[in-house]
């Protein structure tokens, strides 16, 4: 974690977005489709984290909405990743409300002051078995603050201040979030802890359950 070559590859990434995103503007259906086939993996990830199941339905709309409103978008490429992220939030949120399903949000502690880990602890271990369709379904059994906060930091890639203009937070809570959720997935993971020992999987939660 945290490579010299980690923020290059994103920053070429971004770039390689923003210009498809800016012809795609322009009319070129060809570079939409670029920028679709870049995004959609972890657009898809963090609405699965969010809605399960009927991630590709939810995930369609908000591509109606990302196209129709195309013309209307300024920003780069770590811009449009952020802008996308935001609606399919609320394409996700609306369909969580069709559904008369509403996630309890946890009551995070704003002003709680919290240690950062320290290099090759579990939260970065936790962050690197993310990828796996377990983990996944263990994010949506967060409370849904830090649900949220992990898959845009760690599955849509967004930085601390993108994630938080998409939950509408002060980065801070955002940051706390990120790290409390990524703490819980370490023990539920089986991540050992700084002593050596292994924690068990706590057993299923229903995404927004309350600590």
């Amino acid at each position: 974690m945290g490579q010299g070559g980690e923020p290059r590859r994103a920053q070429a990434y971004d770039g390689e977005l923003g210009a498809a995103v800016a012809r795609a503007q322009d009319g070129d259906e060809t570079a939409f489709a670029v920028a679709y086939r870049m995004v959609q993996p972890g657009l898809l990830g963090y609405l699965r984290g969010i809605v399960g199941d009927d991630a590709e339905d939810v995930a369609s709309d908000a591509w109606l909405e990302i196209a129709r409103d195309l013309g209307r978008f300024r920003g780069d490429g770590a811009g449009f990743r952020g802008w996308t992220a935001t609606i399919a939030r609320h394409r996700a949120l609306d369909h969580l409300r069709r559904m008369r399903v509403r996630p309890r949000a946890a009551v995070l502690e704003q002003d709680m002051v919290m240690d950062l880990p320290g290099p090759h602890t579990t939260h970065d271990q936790a962050l690197e078995s993310l990828s796996t369709a377990r983990a996944l379904e263990l994010v949506r059994g967060l409370p849904r603050d830090q649900a949220e906060a992990v898959l845009l930091r760690v599955v849509v890639g967004l930085d601390g201040p993108a994630a938080a203009r998409v939950l509408g937070k002060r980065p801070g809570a955002v940051r706390t979030a990120a790290h409390r959720g990524l703490k819980r997935l370490a023990r539920q993971l089986g991540v050992a802890d700084a002593n050596g020992e292994g924690v068990t999987d706590d057993g299923p939660r229903t995404l927004g359950e309350s600590t």
